[in-house]
């Protein structure tokens, strides 16, 4: 492989197999041999070593395995971070070359059986997709002719809004927490504005979601956008830069709790510009898991212990974050809260630590967004059945065709 990535010879078995491929295949092996990842091998390697990235290295090592048949996890560790370190970069060929053993083995049988039941879960999705889509066709002839009179919800509103950040400091749970806060400048203090809270997902923040927070504005909201310390960018950066070693189990507890004292702020400080007591909250990924919760879907522990006995053959990684608020005793009070009238989450992770039960304690309306190419909250597994579980009398499923987990997420500007 090195002979023929740098000095386009074909020897060996590589010269035996080259005669199965024409010349483009031949071109797009070298440049999957050569072409780099950008990566920081400090970063690399306090992921390779962080919870998630030990499970998805168990899951590639099963396939991959040294000579006597073992799995080469270890292996498999020491070469990409030592191949990350070199100077080109981490490229396909350096890590083959970094690999600490005199040969590896395919575990074709593995592979084989890998490959098949990603083909059924492929093939499972798109069945979903397909019936998800005629059902909106079906809906779709069913529903009265749109008001075209109304305005165009896509267009910027006319309404002008000022942005500030507050700073929260919540003593009780010693946690502090940004928040952009977009008020409509209207002279009217009769009329109070309604308000809509954007909660962010994990390694975004506040700004990811500036643009909808202002189109939002536009059209008369006041809009709240709260930055969660312990999984936003800094905290996925801390934990890259080996700052910290995973993001905290409790988050899942802290990011509803953020919500609630958010509005007890807001209600305490801006009662007479915002309507606190009738709230709608949009969020994408872990901000949706974070807008289900306080939507009304309760933690569901027994399904949690039953649903992550076996991480190492998931394919789903979102599983990753949901079965780990098993580490963090259970939580006894209420994520709920009253004043959240309205949800939108978009790329939920959902199926684990809510469940049937948990989903089905929602009573607001409620849309599930799903991306069709989502490879980080599944549509099948997060989104198209749980939708199902869903018991709340105004409940949508809106779904994103070839959008992905990151497809409505802005690149943060700071």
């Amino acid at each position: 492989l090195e002979a023929y990535a740098t000095e386009d010879r074909l020897e060996g078995e590589l010269a035996v197999y080259a005669g199965y491929f024409d010349e483009e295949d031949l071109v797009k092996l070298k440049q999957a041999l050569l072409t780099p990842v950008e990566v920081d091998t400090v970063a690399i390697a306090n992921f390779l070593y962080s919870p998630q990235g030990k499970v998805i290295l168990e899951k590639v090592s099963k396939i991959i395995q040294t000579q006597a048949h073992q799995p080469g996890f270890y292996a498999l560790r020491s070469a990409l971070i030592l191949a990350s370190a070199e100077e080109e970069g981490l490229t396909l060929l350096n890590f083959l070359r970094q690999i600490p053993v005199r040969g590896l083995r395919i575990n074709s049988l593995r592979g084989l059986e890998i490959i098949g039941d990603l083909r059924k879960i492929i093939k499972q999705t798109q069945k979903a997709i397909a019936l998800v889509e005629q059902q909106q066709l079906v809906e779709q002839n069913q529903t009265p002719v749109s008001n075209f009179s109304l305005p165009d919800l896509r267009e910027a509103g006319k309404q002008k809004f000022r942005r500030q950040v507050l700073t929260l400091r919540d003593k009780r749970r010693n946690r502090s927490f940004p928040v952009e806060l977009y008020l409509p400048e209207n002279n009217n203090r009769e009329k109070l504005a309604n308000l809509i809270v954007i909660s962010h997902g994990l390694g975004s923040d506040r700004r990811s979601f500036a643009y909808l927070a202002q189109h939002l504005a536009s059209h008369g909201f006041a809009v709240a956008v709260p930055e969660h310390p312990g999984s936003n960018a800094a905290q996925v950066e801390a934990l890259f830069t080996g700052k910290s070693k995973q993001i905290p189990p409790r988050e899942l507890i802290d990011r509803p709790l953020d919500i609630k004292y958010l509005l007890d702020e807001l209600e305490r400080n801006y009662k007479e510009q915002i309507n606190v007591k009738e709230v709608g909250i949009i969020g994408q990924s872990f901000g949706a898991y974070t807008v289900l919760a306080v939507a009304g879907a309760e933690l569901n522990y027994s399904n949690l212990q039953a649903g992550c006995q076996n991480l190492a053959d998931t394919y789903n990684i979102s599983l990753l974050l949901q079965c780990a608020i098993l580490n963090e005793p259970p939580y006894p009070g209420k994520l709920r809260d009253e004043r959240i009238v309205a949800a939108i989450a978009i790329n939920p992770l959902a199926s684990t630590i809510f469940g049937k039960e948990g989903l089905n304690k929602i009573k607001i309306p409620v849309m599930l967004v799903a991306g069709s190419a989502d490879a980080v909250t599944p549509a099948l597994a997060e989104q198209i059945i749980p939708f199902t579980w869903l018991n709340t009398a105004d409940k949508y499923l809106a779904l994103l065709g070839g959008g992905t987990h990151f497809s409505v997420i802005a690149e943060s500007t700071g």
